[in-house]
């Protein structure tokens, strides 16, 4: 019952010159999703640079944006960026080229983009071999409270400190990991690639490792990230069908 007639009003650059010297490769798509705070968008592409910018004008009516961030992770980022209540950035990367930049700065980093010449506040090496012998991280580590959970390709999934990157605890799924944890309330959801939907008990607080409540399995790998409405979960498999998950 709706009608809508679109229009391209602004068109941002997903990379730069600077990116291509640097990288070596044309492997630039943008794979994951725009996050937004402030009149700035913030995303990524396959190259691993991460992008902010400013469409205050767009929002206004305009066509003009201003590029007000710009860092380089040196790999594949899939996850979309996660901006927390201060602005800070968290960015996860995978580990596939195994370059000089992705071992100085790592899969999983906090950004300052206030401080854009030295945003980095800090950052961890998820360099653990999973599928096809690759590293990092494709899935988006949601925030929960103070704490920010993590779904390694080498199939872990994990819970760090989110002011100092620290890990509190790690549970060895069925790798790899790439549907994205689901908080809430205090449930944490997480799909792995054997085709288990596992929910963990965080009401007792996150300095251990939670008791699981439940785990149900379903045909092929759970790649995408579960959508839970009124009280029912609801999941994609590479089995070829969606899920829609409640009380028996």
């Amino acid at each position: 019952l709706v009608t809508v007639d679109p229009e391209v009003v602004f068109t941002a650059p997903g990379f730069d010159d600077e990116l291509l010297r640097d990288l070596g490769d044309r492997e630039v798509s943008i794979e994951n999703s725009v996050a937004y705070r402030d009149g700035v968008v913030y995303f990524a592409n396959s190259g691993g640079l991460v992008q902010g910018w400013d469409i205050s004008d767009v929002l206004d009516g305009g066509t003009e944006g201003e590029r007000v961030f710009r860092f380089w992770m040196g790999d594949d980022v899939d996850a979309s960026i996660v901006i927390d209540d201060e602005g800070y950035l968290y960015v996860a990367a995978e580990l596939q080229r195994f370059d000089a930049r992705s071992a100085q700065v790592g899969q999983l980093v906090k950004l300052d983009p206030t401080v854009p010449d030295d945003p980095i506040v800090w950052r961890k090496v998820i360099d653990e071999a999973g599928k096809e012998g690759l590293g990092g991280i494709w899935a988006t580590p949601p925030l929960w409270q103070d704490t920010l959970f993590v779904g390694t390709n080498a199939g872990d999934l994990l819970a760090l400190d989110r002011m100092t990157g620290r890990e509190r605890w790690r549970i060895h799924l069925g790798g790899p990991v790439w549907s994205s944890p689901v908080p809430i309330g205090d449930v944490l959801l997480q799909g792995d690639c054997q085709g288990y939907l596992h929910a963990y008990d965080l009401s007792q607080g996150v300095e251990r490792v939670p008791r699981e409540l439940w785990t149900l399995r379903l045909p092929g790998c759970i790649e995408s990230t579960p959508a839970v409405w009124k009280g029912r979960i609801y999941v994609g498999t590479r089995g070829g069908a969606i899920y829609g998950i409640g009380l028996s």
